[in-house]
Order: structure tokens, then sequence, then C-alpha cells
């Protein structure tokens, strides 16, 4: 009694049916016979393209014949794990270096010599400094802002993203007061 996906069993005289069984609450469903020549959903076999299926698939084989070949060479990409391992050791000795300078002797540490050595982390800029640049990226952003808010005056439809901006005006002008800057990015007096 071969049975299909569907649960359909065929008899020794060739009838098809589901047999009777039991639901969860205990009441019990009866048997479901099948006419001859039915095939049920679940049973039909799906159509495959074999032609569709190989160019779905066409980049992913490789080369026929060729499949050992992967296996051979190992990892695809060794050559640029290599690298960045070597730059990561480089980076672990070169800190190495610097740490015991450090706790030694502050005089044997130049400021020439420190720039030069450790390229993987800039030094910080002075407070001073810092203030100016933090200005120079409010400036621009406020003045994106006044752009875009020129733009809407003169009836142009703008993005949620760019009215958020709009609305950030008053805040980025807030801002540039609090590092002692005017709206144009000069210092103010003091």
């Amino acid at each position: 009694m071969p049975e299909t996906k569907s649960g359909i069993i065929t008899n020794e005289s060739g009838e098809r049916h589901i047999p009777a069984s039991k639901r969860a609450d205990g009441s019990t469903r009866r048997e479901i016979k099948i006419r001859p020549g039915y095939k049920p959903p679940e049973d039909v076999e799906v159509y495959k393209n074999r032609a569709a299926e190989s160019w779905k698939t066409r980049g992913s084989g490789g080369i026929p014949g060729a499949e050992g070949l992967k296996d051979d060479k190992g990892d695809g990409d060794s050559k640029a794990n290599n690298k960045n391992a070597k730059r990561r050791e480089a980076r672990k000795k070169a800190k190495a270096a610097s740490e015991p300078q450090d706790g030694a002797a502050e005089p044997a540490k130049s400021p020439e010599k420190s720039d030069a050595s450790t390229l993987a982390k800039p030094e910080p800029l002075e407070p001073e400094a810092e203030k100016e640049k933090q200005a120079r990226n409010l400036r621009k952003k406020l003045r994106q802002a006044k752009d875009l808010m020129d733009r809407k005056e003169n009836g142009e439809n703008l993005l949620p993203e760019q009215l958020e901006k709009v609305i950030k005006i008053n805040e980025l002008v807030r801002q540039l007061d609090s590092l002692g800057f005017d709206t144009e990015g000069l210092p103010k007096e003091r």
C-alpha cells in the first residue's frame, strides 16, 4: 500500500482513499474515497526547466571539471588576509614599542618622532583648533540649511530629510554661538 504526499492510500483492489483518523478533540474523521485519475496538487510534480535552472546557477558552478582545483588552492582571499594580518602585527609592534617609552622616560619622546613613527593614530588637535574645525562643520551645515530654506520659499518641494535640516537652523546657530563663533563662522569678540 504505497502512500502519497497527500495521504492517499491504494487498496489491493485498486481503490484509492484517505483513511479515517482521529482529531485532536477525540472525534473521528471518516474515510474519504478518491475518484480514479484524480491527482491532488500536493502530488503533482513541479515542472523544472533545465535551461532556466542552469541559467540561474550559471555563476556559482565555475569551470566544469575544475572543482578539485578550488580545494587544492585553499582560502580564496588568503593573500588579502595575509596582508591584513601583517598590518595588524605591525600596528601591535608599533604600539608596544611606543608604550615602554611613555612609561620609562618622558623626555625621550619628541613630537616630531611620534608623528613619523605612529601613522595609525593621529595626535588629538589643540582645543582651539578643534573648536575651529567644529565651527567649520557647523557653518557648512548652516549654509546648506539656508539654501534649502530659500528653495522651499521659492516653492520647491523638499524631501523630509531636507525639511529636517531647515528645522535645525536655530539649533546650528546656537551651537556656533556656544563655540564662540557668529553665523558667518568668525570668532566673537570677548
